[in-house]
């Protein structure tokens, strides 16, 4: 224990510091972000992250702080190329096509090397991963909201995790959580730099990947009900995103103002409080997954859940975010510092 918190006090420190490393260099070179928030705010942030939480769990085992375990390692590997992969999107758009096929290989190797999965439910985890993987990213869309959410998200599975006897496992969630944590020192309202793909690619990369190891020894219905709760508000936010661009004729990949945090600020909320409001929906379902996982409660048990998110996408289905009638609802200047990407 003392060592898993050597770890995340290291990760904390170490993402807090490079953080403020990567904004310095990216305001020196006169680099930003893409989108509305992106176009003020340095991006890059999610080398921080990613760094911070891959050199804590790496230095681990050489400085005898903690040991990592079996199919820990196919994991950090994997997380790290999909870091790359968003870095490489920051700098210049790959398309689609890359991103999918980049996210869906390492995911295989995931669950080809870590997971035990049989072919079948192997191949429908590496579709959960990459769904997973992208809706954590479109989330990434205001200050404060994708690390909450993710912070939350990370402690919930790591608790999971130490109760399947998975420490390594625990170790790195718990990392990612004090990385998360740190890097929300900058990132919180008024944000000075953003995750960007390479930190939400990478963050989500891993919280999806890990959804699918800790429920590789539950039963299909048990597994299913955790792992919906564990994502209810990832999921939400990416159904409500789709479905109002569909609605509105608008391209599915084009980046907007549409998402949840959106549309809470349009509803009166400030910045910082739909990152709450976010957080603590994200705080409801870790708690009813891991009460599920642990099988104190059935896994009907999340259905009032399911119910809940559904109600939320249909109410905020409801709040004008495109066009002349969201221009007479927008919150007043200099309210918020937010972005919209794809």
């Amino acid at each position: 224990m003392i060592s898993g918190l050597t770890a995340a006090v290291a990760a904390l420190l170490c993402t807090a510091l490079l953080a403020a490393v990567v904004r310095a260099a990216v305001l020196r070179v006169g680099a930003r972000g893409r989108g509305a928030r992106g176009a003020r705010t340095p991006h890059l942030g999610g080398i921080a992250v990613a760094v911070g939480t891959l050199a804590a769990v790496g230095a681990g085992p050489v400085l005898g702080l903690a040991a990592l375990g079996d199919g820990v390692g196919p994991l950090i590997g994997a997380a790290g190329a999909v870091a790359l992969l968003g870095l490489a999107e920051d700098l210049r758009p790959l398309g689609a096509r890359v991103r999918i096929g980049v996210q869906t290989a390492a995911a295989t190797v995931v669950v080809a090397l870590a997971s035990g999965l049989s072919p079948g439910p192997g191949a429908l985890a590496v579709l959960w991963i990459v769904l997973v993987t992208n809706a954590f990213s479109l989330l990434d869309a205001s200050d404060g909201a994708m690390g909450t959410v993710a912070g939350v998200t990370s402690l919930g599975l790591a608790v999971c995790a130490i109760a399947d006897a998975l420490p390594g496992l625990a170790l790195l969630l718990s990392v990612l959580a004090a990385s998360l944590t740190g890097f929300l020192l900058h990132n919180w309202h008024p944000a000075r730099i953003v995750l960007g793909h390479c930190g939400s690619l990478f963050t989500g990369f891993l919280l999806a990947s890990a959804t699918v190891l800790v429920h590789t020894e539950a039963g299909p219905a048990r597994a299913a009900a955790s792992l919906f709760a564990l994502t209810a508000v990832v999921l939400a936010d990416a159904v409500l995103v789709l479905v109002s661009r569909r609605r509105a004729g608008r391209p599915l990949a084009e980046g907007a103002a549409d998402h949840i945090a959106h549309r809470l600020r349009r509803s009166g909320l400030t910045v910082q409080g739909a990152a709450v409001v976010l957080g603590l929906a994200a705080l409801t379902g870790t708690v009813t997954a891991l009460l599920v996982h642990d099988g104190r409660l059935a896994p009907p048990a999340v259905l009032p859940l399911a119910l809940g998110a559904a109600v939320a996408v249909v109410l905020l289905l409801r709040v004008p975010v495109y066009g002349d009638e969201a221009l007479r609802t927008e919150p007043a200047p200099g309210a918020a510092h937010e972005g919209a990407p794809a």
